[in-house]
């Protein structure tokens, strides 16, 4: 996920994992909000501009909205692949963006939020390096929180856009698949995957 904020004459952006919030975790039933849970490493919080924090500051100011960008496939198009002329390469893409005003996690949220971020991607390794595994590793947890801050973003816009080639002939998207699936320089079997399921039901339902 890549995190963009606004300061002070510029513009600024990070790039961090998020996880979703599990509904029953402080929703209201049947609110149905998107909300995501990560933290930013200091000082990323003041650039982002993420006010508040868990240590007394008497400057503290509230956060503002953040662009959060959730970005699928993507990659080069040529035009040689179209299979007519005249024509133009092309970029395609799926891409979401969520905007939000963050809420700045206590410590002992920001540390949950740490150890559930580690354990989702250790988990599926033969020997899981988890934040508690160890009495160690739980104490160099406890010391790196103070390097993190923390945060819940509860998504209130939502912009999301796809291109696949769902303008061009179906045998033009089957050449293109067939590219992206073979072995040259831009060879994306991720991005033919995407193609294929979006254009599915144009293609007659066999593409996989």
């Amino acid at each position: 996920m890549h995190l963009r904020g606004a300061h002070p004459g510029r513009l600024v952006a990070s790039h961090y994992p998020v996880l979703l919030q599990e509904e029953a975790e402080g929703q209201a039933e049947g609110d149905g909000a998107l909300v995501l849970l990560s933290h930013v490493g200091r000082p990323d919080e003041a650039k982002l501009g993420l006010g508040g924090g868990s240590a007394p500051d008497a400057g503290a100011t509230e956060s503002s909205e953040l662009l959060a960008i959730i970005q699928g496939p993507h990659g080069y198009i040529s035009p040689s692949w179209y299979g007519y002329r005249p024509n133009v390469p092309t970029w395609n893409f799926a891409v979401a963006h969520l905007y939000g005003v963050p809420e700045v996690l206590s410590d002992a949220e920001n540390l949950d939020v740490l150890h559930r971020l580690v354990e989702h991607f250790e988990s599926p390794l033969p020997d899981p390096h988890l934040l508690d595994a160890t009495e160690e590793n739980s104490e160099y947890a406890q010391r790196i929180l103070r390097g993190t801050l923390g945060f819940r973003l509860r998504v209130t816009r939502i912009e999301a856009k796809e291109k696949m080639s769902q303008d061009k002939p179906m045998e033009s998207v089957r050449s293109i698949i067939d590219e992206l699936r073979g072995t040259g320089p831009y060879a994306d079997p991720a991005l033919a995957d995407r193609m294929a399921r979006v254009n599915r039901a144009a293609l007659g339902g066999g593409a996989r």
